[in-house]
């Protein structure tokens, strides 16, 4: 590793190729962690039945249509910035919105 200093911040770099050699302390260090019992008392006890399983989309693709729509640069930024499935965030604001003014007792 070669440290190197820009104001308050260290920062290393390590060469695979190059690795440093570890200490006497830093070989005991880890030869003891060897013997150190694991503590699992904070681990939830787990069903044996439990089933691990894909979840699927969020809402029926049948029910989407395609469009095109103009939105603000900066709206369409933040909501792509926040990842993944951003024009399904996208339908849930509006779906808020549609919800939030539709008649009473028209809730879908």
């Amino acid at each position: 590793m070669k440290p190197s200093s820009t104001g308050k911040t260290v920062r290393y770099t390590f060469d695979p190729d190059k690795p440093r050699e570890l200490t006497a302390e830093e070989v005991a260090q880890l030869e003891a962690l060897k013997r150190r019992p694991i503590d699992f008392s904070d681990i939830p006890q787990q069903r044996i039945d439990d089933t691990w399983y894909m979840p699927g989309p969020l809402r029926s693709l049948e029910n989407k249509q395609q469009v095109t729509l103009r939105i603000d640069k900066d709206v369409l930024e933040f909501f792509r910035g926040t990842g993944k499935r951003y024009q399904t965030r996208i339908n849930e604001v509006l779906r808020e919105y549609m919800n939030a003014h539709a008649a009473p007792g028209h809730k879908r």
